[in-house]
């Protein structure tokens, strides 16, 4: 019998995933442990986990990690790459964790051209620390620090991350992507790929955002969430690509 797929080793067999129903981060690091697999990177990787629910997979993963204070993911990737270059290095980093408490380190790597890879997970919502506003957060959607919604007169509008760090000169490789359905996975595994390959051959910064649901502290169940994803958030954060210079260089 022919066997068509083995779970990746790179997660742990004897731990159970901590995270919420409906939530989309054990999906990505199936991903990333199956495209460290195909890569052959396995002994050749450092993650960097950010502060929130993404700070959970030092738990689960098998290859090497390291967590840092909130925010200062991009920076913590620039002293371990710079220190390791030929390590393939890369941020997993949530929407507050990034763009809010992070802007000045993700914009300054970004804009350097740093040779590491990012995850960006937007939610749209600070997860693991009571569902406040997030950059990502949309217009009229509430959270624990905007009990009647997002007023864009008091809190300004959602972040685009990938649409701002597209302003720079520096960046190689940047794609939003998102795990709603099938397609939208495979997608979102071959961007990761992409992003990782470029850096091993130092090409510089990538960024892949993937748009995901948090039921949670959306106040939804999973499926619901789902629905939400796709009625809003993929509506606000639309899917694709928003630069490959390696397309401007063939």
């Amino acid at each position: 019998m022919e066997k068509i797929y083995s779970r990746t080793k790179l997660l742990r067999e004897d731990m159970v995933s901590g995270f919420c129903p409906g939530c989309m981060h054990g999906t990505i690091f199936k991903m990333i442990g199956e495209v460290l697999e195909e890569l052959h990177m396995e002994s050749k990787v450092a993650m960097v986990l950010g502060v929130g629910c993404c700070g959970l997979a030092k738990e689960y993963v098998t290859y090497d990690n390291t967590t840092c204070p909130h925010g200062r993911g991009c920076a913590t990737a620039t002293g371990v790459k710079r220190a390791n270059p030929e390590t393939l290095v890369f941020t997993y980093q949530g929407d507050g964790d990034l763009a809010s408490i992070g802007l000045a380190e993700t914009m300054s790597a970004a804009n350097r051209g740093e040779n590491f890879t990012v995850i960006f997970v937007n939610n749209g919502i600070y997860g693991m620390t009571g569902g406040q506003l997030a950059p990502t957060t949309l217009v009229g959607m509430k959270a624990s620090t905007a009990p009647k919604g997002r007023n864009p007169k008091e809190h300004g509008y959602p972040m685009h991350v990938c649409e701002i760090l597209n302003q720079l000169t520096a960046p190689y490789y940047l794609e939003r992507c998102s795990c709603n359905n099938p397609a939208n996975t495979r997608k979102t595994k071959a961007a990761i790929k992409k992003a990782f390959q470029n850096q091993i051959e130092g090409k510089g910064f990538s960024l892949v955002e993937i748009v995901t649901s948090c039921p949670t502290n959306w106040g939804l169940d999973p499926l619901d969430a789902l629905g939400f994803l796709e009625d809003k958030m993929l509506k606000e954060f639309p899917l694709g690509v928003i630069r490959d210079k390696s397309k401007e260089e063939a």
